[in-house]
């Protein structure tokens, strides 16, 4: 698990430097920090988006998967839970997009995915290193605008990619190039949403959208077992 240890420790040594760089800055500068932020989520939203519709065979099961995976949150409030456990820990409350942000940006794209399984698999660590140094770059950013707690999202990155290195074999014969496409896709749009509340120009509540992800190996899973 060496590229996840790695990947880990970038985003940690980033959001070290980013909240000392914070302290050093004024208020004018945190706002062009926050905007550039909000600008460079909603690009690279768009960039997965634009990558990966092309290539979707299944052209509706997104927005299926948004609006399913978007009554299922709201339902449980995860925005709200989300709010009040970041708010115990660093009693922040703004912190809560920040860190929405990043760990949708350090866990939905593919090479976190793809990542540990070829670590697993192959012993190869590429697409973890090239990975860390992209979070390494993000978490600095995010940190001079949030704050320290965007290393609250190494934690999560480091279960995340962790299980999937454990289950690596389970999982491999069903993380299919179609399923990467329509996570890569869906994950695209919660990346975008995110970088459209920063700049404050929609407020979606991104955490609700998040069992959207869900949705695709299920449906996906039910159409192979009938031979679609």
């Amino acid at each position: 698990m060496i590229g996840t240890v790695v990947n880990t420790t970038t985003i940690l040594l980033g959001s070290i430097t980013g909240s000392l760089l914070k302290k050093g800055i004024g208020d004018r500068y945190k706002t062009v920090m926050l905007d550039a932020m909000g600008l460079a989520a909603t690009a690279l939203g768009i960039n997965a988006i634009v990558e990966a519709m092309p290539n979707s065979k299944y052209h509706v099961l997104f927005i299926v998967s948004l609006a399913i995976g978007g009554l299922l949150g709201t339902r449980l409030s995860l925005d709200i839970a989300f709010e009040r456990v970041i708010r115990r820990i660093s009693g922040e409350g703004n912190l809560a997009k920040g860190l929405s942000t990043a760990i949708l940006l350090f866990c939905a794209g593919t090479l976190s995915i793809l990542g540990p399984m070829e670590s697993a698999l192959h012993g190869d660590n590429t697409y973890l290193f090239t990975n860390a140094i992209l979070d390494g770059i993000t978490s600095t950013v995010l940190a001079s605008t949030f704050g320290l707690g965007i290393a609250l999202a190494a934690a999560v990155l480091f279960l995340w990619q962790g299980s999937i290195y454990l289950l690596a074999h389970v999982i491999s014969p069903f993380l299919t190039a179609d399923l990467l496409t329509e996570l890569s896709l869906i994950g695209g749009v919660l990346i975008f949403s995110s970088g459209l509340s920063i700049l404050h120009i929609k407020e979606i509540r991104t955490l609700n959208l998040l069992p959207a992800l869900l949705v695709p190996p299920i449906a996906m899973g039910f159409l192979s077992i009938f031979g679609f």
